[in-house]
């Protein structure tokens, strides 16, 4: 009889082949640095601005988005609203659970306006605690963990109905930095050239 064929995983690496920071983990090391609050960042209470004007998570003229509303919070927290809407269901009067992860990644990324360096999701890990009932008022809260490098750690709890709602999801993510040529190589021509003439925000804060 053959003897049974043992699998040993590969060490795990910080860097990919391209030499890239390979998010592996979304707890923060331990030298990470927890990071000041930008000089130019908005001030507390400021309503934080949709990125892109098309954005599913927060873009004002897609007809089917979240619609997130987002407001810096103090030190590097941020406070968001999303309400379920009808088109976000996925089970008959629920959300969908990709909606949820859209909506609680779009709230981690908006962390990246207190460091005033944009940035783009590498990993995030989600827990669904309880189903959120269309209609509902899912509210947000964010913060940054930790930096090392161009890694920014970061976590999220939603609830339902307000900050003493019952918790619906909890998540913990790891943001890579990057500079404007991320989006002007790898997006749509198109969709590039009308966001840098004018027709939403700028990609890169």
């Amino acid at each position: 009889m053959n003897e049974p064929t043992t699998f040993t995983a590969p060490p795990a690496s910080s860097h990919d082949s391209a030499g890239r920071p390979s998010p592996t983990a979304t707890t923060a090391p331990a030298d990470a640095v927890l990071p000041e609050r930008a000089p130019g960042a908005p001030p507390p209470g400021a309503r934080l601005p949709s990125h892109y004007d098309h954005c599913l998570g927060c873009g004002p003229r897609h007809p089917q988005g979240l619609h997130l509303y987002a407001v810096a919070g103090e030190g590097t927290e941020v406070r968001a609203e999303f309400t379920v809407g009808s088109a976000h269901q996925g089970a008959p009067g629920l959300a969908h659970g990709g909606i949820l992860v859209t909506a609680v990644d779009e709230t981690l990324g908006t962390l990246n306006w207190l460091l005033s360096q944009a940035a783009v999701t590498g990993r995030l890990e989600t827990d669904f605690v309880r189903p959120v009932p269309v209609g509902a008022i899912l509210t947000i809260r964010a913060e940054i963990t930790g930096t090392h490098g161009r890694k920014v750690f970061c976590e999220a709890e939603a609830r339902i109905g307000g900050d003493d709602g019952p918790v619906a999801v909890r998540a913990k993510g790891v943001f890579i930095q990057v500079g404007l040529e991320h989006f002007t190589t790898n997006g749509r021509p198109e969709d590039i050239d009308a966001a840098l003439e004018g027709d939403a925000l700028p990609l890169a804060m």
